[in-house]
């Protein structure tokens, strides 16, 4: 075994430890919010701050790529929660909006998300929750 080997260990790896928090953050979302993932609950977040937007723009809104957008897009769809119609402007593009049910599930779990967020932080103090932000927002 070389250094370079014996260097690397694998619990101080900044992806290994994001991974880990990211398991755990969906694991508390999933028992608290049952009906949606969290790449879900993002899309229905987005619509309801920006009402309708394409697809495309969407998938910016939210860091999805073209096809997990389309993915997610096509799910919420088939659970009634988002609509899709053609753009009158430009028929190949997809307008996405909130349905009914999308608003009421979106406003009856927002609490919900937020006590998720709390939760996922929770052993944090709040000044390094704040720091937390600043610092992975920078990563960004």
């Amino acid at each position: 075994m070389d250094d370079a080997d014996v260097s690397y260990l694998l619990d101080d790896q900044i992806g290994y430890v994001l991974r880990r928090v990211t398991q755990r953050h969906l694991a508390i979302f999933s028992e608290a919010i049952p009906e949606v993932t969290t790449t879900q609950f993002a899309v229905l977040a987005r619509l309801a701050q920006m009402g309708p937007l394409s697809q495309n723009h969407l998938g910016r809104e939210t860091a999805m790529d073209a096809a997990t957008i389309k993915g997610v897009v096509g799910r919420l769809a088939r659970q009634g929660l988002v609509a899709t119609l053609p753009d009158p402007d430009d028929r190949r593009r997809l307008t996405v909006s909130l349905t009914e049910a999308g608003q009421a599930l979106y406003r009856r779990r927002v609490a919900d998300a937020l006590a998720v967020s709390a939760r996922t932080v929770a052993p944090l103090s709040p000044a390094e929750v704040e720091q937390l932000a600043a610092l992975l927002a920078r990563l960004t």
